[in-house]
C-alpha cells in the first residue's frame, strides 16, 4: 500500500523511495496519495501507466547481472538504481552499461590498509579476460598487491560497518581463507558501477562454467549478502577456556569470526553443512559450561564437535538460531562436499 506516487512517470513509490525521487524533480515530480490535490489530468495519467507499464518501459534492455535493490538494501543502492532507471535511463540504451559491461575496469578506491585502517587511494583492475580483480599499491606498481580471482570474488555494500555511504566489502579466497578488502568512492554511481562490473564478470564467469545453466539459475551466485552478522561470545575446542567476544559472519555456509569487524582475516571459519549430515543447532550450552558473560547460550553440532556461543540478548540468539537452522536445512550441493572436506583438513 504505497502512500506516495510520481506523477510525471505514472508509478507509486513508498516512503523511503519518494525522497530520493524528491531529488530528482527535474524527472520526477512526487505527491502523496492521500494528503495532496489530483487534478484530472495527474489521475489519468497514474492510471493510463502505472508500475508494470513503467518497467515494461525503463527496464526493457537491463542486463541480468545488474543488482536490482530491495527494501532492505543501503540507501546508495537504491538511489543509483533510481537514478540509472530514470535519470540516465541505462536500461532503455545499451550503450550508457559500458562503465559496468565491458569486461574491463580501472580506476582508483580509497581501500583501507590491513594493519593501520588508514584509507588510501589504490588503483584497482578488473579484466574478464584476466578471469581477476587486482590492486596496486603505488601507480606505477608493475605488480600487483594482490591478485583476486573473478571466480571467488564477492562484493557486498557494508556502509554502517566500514563507516562510509558508499562503503563497499570485497571478499576472496586466499589460501583457502576468506580475506576482507574495505573500499569506498566519494561518488556514488562510480562504487556501484563497480559492483556491478564485478557482477558481469561473475555472470560470464559462471555462463562458461555452467554452460547449461540459465540466467534464473546463475543470478542468486553473482554476489551474496552475508546471513547475518553480530556480536557472539565463544570458548575454545577444549570448552575449558573463557568466553572471548568476536564478530562473527555468516557467508552462505561459512561462519567466520573476527576480533574486530573490519579485519583482514578471520580468526577462524567454520563449516555449517545440512542436517542429512548430522549437523544441528541447540538453543543453549551444556550444563557444566562456565566462563561465559553473556546468558543466551546456542551449541552448533557437527560431525567432529560442538561449538558453543553466547548472545548478549534473547532477540540476538533467536536470530542466530534462525539463521543456523535455514543453513542446516539446506541440503548441500556437491561442490560443498570438497568446502566441507577441505575444513575437516585444515592444520
Amino acid at each position: 500500500d504505497p502512500d506516495w506516487a510520481s506523477h510525471s512517470l505514472g508509478i507509486f513509490i513508498c516512503l523511503n523511495c519518494s525522497g530520493i525521487h524528491r531529488n530528482i524533480p527535474q524527472v520526477s515530480k512526487v505527491k502523496s496519495v492521500r494528503l495532496d490535490d489530483w487534478d484530472d489530468a495527474q489521475v489519468e495519467f497514474m492510471a493510463s501507466n502505472g508500475n508494470n507499464v513503467a518497467k515494461a518501459k525503463y527496464e526493457s534492455k537491463m542486463p541480468p547481472f545488474y543488482y536490482k535493490p530491495t527494501f532492505l538494501d543501503c540507501q546508495l543502492l537504491r538511489e543509483q538504481w533510481i537514478r540509472a532507471k530514470y535519470e540516465r535511463k541505462e536500461f532503455i540504451h545499451s550503450e550508457k552499461q559500458e562503465p559496468y559491461s565491458a569486461g574491463y575496469r580501472e580506476g582508483f578506491l580509497w581501500k583501507r590498509g590491513r594493519d593501520n585502517g588508514q584509507f588510501l587511494s589504490r588503483k584497482f583492475v578488473l579484466s574478464e579476460r584476466e578471469g581477476a580483480l587486482k590492486y596496486f599499491n603505488k601507480n606505477d606498481a608493475k605488480e600487483p598487491k594482490a591478485i583476486m580471482k573473478i571466480e571467488h570474488l564477492n562484493a557486498t555494500f557494508q556502509p554502517a560497518k566500514i563507516g562510509n555511504p558508499h562503503g563497499l566489502q570485497i571478499t576472496y579466497l586466499k589460501d583457502n581463507s576468506t580475506r576482507n578488502i574495505f573500499v569506498y568512492h566519494e561518488d556514488g554511481k562510480e562504487i556501484v558501477d563497480w559492483f556491478n562490473a564485478i557482477r558481469a564478470a561473475r555472470f560470464h564467469y559462471l555462463q562458461v562454467a555452467f554452460p547449461g545453466a540459465s540466467d534464473f539459475d546463475l543470478v542468486p551466485k553473482l554476489s551474496r549478502n552475508y546471513l547475518k552478522e553480530g556480536y557472539m561470545e565463544k570458548t575454545g575446542p577444549k570448552q575449558t577456556e573463557g568466553f572471548k567476544k568476536r564478530w562473527f559472519t555468516m557467508d552462505d555456509r561459512r561462519l567466520m569470526y573476527f576480533k574486530d569487524p573490519l579485519d583482514a582475516f578471520a580468526r577462524g571459519e567454520v563449516f555449517i553443512g545440512s542436517k542429512e549430515n548430522s549437523y544441528k543447532v541447540l538453543e543453549g550450552l551444556p550444563p557444566s559450561t562456565q566462563g561465559n558473560h553473556w546468558q543466551h547460550g546456542i551449541t552448533i553440532v557437527t560431525p567432529d564437535r560442538k561449538f558453543l556461543f553466547a548472545c548478549e540478548t534473547e532477540d540476538e540468539q533467536l536470530e542466530w538460531i534462525t539463521t543456523f537452522q535455514k543453513v542446516i536445512s539446506r541440503p548441500m550441493l556437491p561442490q560443498e562436499y570438497a568446502v566441507e572436506a577441505h575444513f575437516k583438513h585444515k592444520p
